[in-house]
């Protein structure tokens, strides 16, 4: 006995469970071959498996309903062993907005337990076993006891891979470690396709190219190459590829459900490489996963940042390497191609589809204004008439969703910050004169009368009765604010632009010049005349 004398034990006490009281309370060497002794001296006629929780949370399994268990304590006749060890924790809740009361939870950190399972009974011990003081690594193990050791593997293979699959959740890689989202599951099955704008013949050309390689794969066999694909979205920033990802991904939940024959596809969703092995360390633990979850939807959001030039080979050593990658679809998103490096944009082997995600057309800002517009129909203080969904489209030339989203957002705050559908019109002028007031002659969003009425007038429908509707007036000044922002970052662009070619031009005088100036010596003394050496354009004399 660990720290204590054998002839001191009570009869009505729980040897193992003062063992491990014992134990914990003074070195400990090895938790587990401790716990394994007292377990054969307690139960001499049982068979003892030791099962670590990490690959199967008997517990958990238990609270889904799949088994029972049922803790053995006796704090009446042990009032010291009798009871498990556990902790409890009040867990607030994750938003004060969601009006939760919060819940109660324990961990347990030693315990007994009668657990019952399709008819078979066991006694189970479940046990902290971190030897010393940090919190890495956590050993927790099941310790089952039994006479029915037969039943034992089909127990620990059901819990095992209960524990493997997704149940509404989503694989998220970040930080050098796989973890289950329910988070991003709950926002990917807000998603529809129903939703997404997009050229109706481009939209269905994606879930096409998606399910029919989910649903292709004898032909890919039949055809001898490996059954796997890349496709990359990209274009300018918020015009529809992260929410085209999550309808995908929304869909292809739904395989397999309800009866479906169709095969089930996980997503995997890789959100950085960042870890403390490294992003080699990250790209072999997505592959090795993808591969085991296979067939799988991988999904490399802002593909430009996530593969730099530094891992770039180690990421096509993963793609193209000697192990099968079969049933792997990788998508990935960029808003700058150009930065992609050619050998995986380029490639058809590894990204072989892509498609072009532009600023939305006339029509398509005419839909997403009676997205708004149906979103906003069950609001008794805001008018949104029929006329405003092609005024809107009217005035937002060049504009991407996102800016449009900004503008709807924009007014709509801007109205609910200021009362408008309740204040008169001098109100509202009294009000938007004492929020300037303290904004100071920095504040971009400041503009003058003159500069915004001009820009919202040369916005005007030359509908008389639209002109008297609150939002479209919102709408208009906040489209123009929008507008000059765009305007003033295309300046930039094209500022940083003129720049980078003057200096690419500047150098490549530059060295016709320098190559000229080591010629003239050898033609000058020919002439018997001494030119004095050409500095450059770069030279400071």
């Amino acid at each position: 006995m660990t720290g204590t004398n054998g002839s001191n034990f009570r009869s009505h006490e729980d040897e193992t469970a003062r063992e491990y009281f014992h134990h914990s309370s003074a070195q400990r060497v090895n938790t587990d071959a401790v716990l394994v002794e007292a377990l054969r001296g307690q139960y001499p006629n049982l068979d003892l498996t030791v099962v670590p929780q990490q690959n199967a949370n008997l517990l958990a399994y238990a609270s889904a309903g799949f088994a029972t268990a049922t803790p053995l304590e006796d704090s009446t006749k042990d009032p010291v062993y009798g009871a498990a060890l556990k902790w409890r924790v009040f867990v607030p809740p994750a938003r004060r907005l969601d009006n939760s009361a919060g819940v109660f939870a324990e961990r347990i950190l030693f315990g007994k337990f009668l657990y019952k399972w399709k008819d078979h009974e066991f006694i189970l011990y479940v046990a902290d076993g971190r030897d010393g003081g940090a919190s890495y690594p956590d050993i927790t193990n099941n310790y089952i006891l039994t006479s029915e050791t037969y039943k034992i593997n089909d127990l620990i293979k059901e819990a095992t891979l209960w524990g493997s699959r997704l149940h509404d959740e989503v694989w998220v890689f970040d930080q050098g470690f796989w973890q289950k989202s329910r988070e991003l599951f709950d926002s990917v099955r807000k998603a529809q396709w129903e939703d997404v704008i997009l050229e109706e013949g481009m939209k269905k050309a994606i879930i096409a190219d998606v399910e029919n390689f989910f649903d292709g794969q004898s032909t890919y066999q039949n055809l001898k190459v490996p059954w796997k694909r890349g496709i990359i979205y990209y274009g300018p920033p918020g015009n529809g590829k992260t929410i085209s990802i999550k309808a995908m991904m929304h869909a292809l939940y739904q395989r397999g459900q309800d009866g479906s024959d169709k095969l089930s596809v996980p997503t995997l969703y890789v959100r950085t490489l960042s870890s403390f092995g490294g992003p080699e360390y990250s790209l072999r633990n997505i592959f090795a996963k993808a591969r085991q979850e296979a067939p799988c939807y991988l999904v490399f959001e802002d593909l430009d940042s996530i593969v730099s030039d530094n891992v770039r080979s180690y990421f096509l050593n993963e793609v193209d390497g000697l192990r099968s990658n079969d049933g792997i679809l990788m998508v990935g998103s960029t808003n700058h191609l150009d930065r992609l490096d050619p050998g995986i944009s380029k490639r058809p082997s590894r990204f072989d589809r892509k498609y072009y995600f532009p600023d939305p057309d006339y029509d398509q800002r005419v839909q997403y204004a009676q997205y708004w517009q149906q979103k906003l129909k069950d609001s008794d203080n805001i008018e949104f008439p029929d006329a405003l969904c092609p005024a809107v489209a009217r005035i937002t030339d060049k504009f991407s969703f996102a800016y449009m989203q900004e503008a709807f957002v924009a007014s709509l705050l801007a109205i609910a910050v200021g009362d408008s559908t309740s204040s008169s019109p001098r109100d509202r002028m009294r009000k938007s004169r004492a929020q300037n007031r303290w904004a100071g002659p920095d504040d971009p969003l400041k503009y003058s009368k003159l500069q915004l009425l001009s820009r919202v007038n040369l916005m005007s429908d030359g509908n008389s009765e639209l002109d008297k509707v609150l939002l479209w007036k919102e709408l208009r000044k906040q489209i123009a604010i929008l507008r000059e922002e765009m305007e003033e970052k295309r300046a930039k662009q094209l500022l940083g632009s003129m720049r980078s070619e003057f200096t690419q031009y500047r150098d490549e005088l530059d060295e016709k010049l320098h190559r000229q100036d080591q010629k003239l010596p050898d033609r000058s003394r020919k002439f018997g005349m001494d030119y004095p050496p050409f500095r450059g354009l770069n030279s400071d004399q």
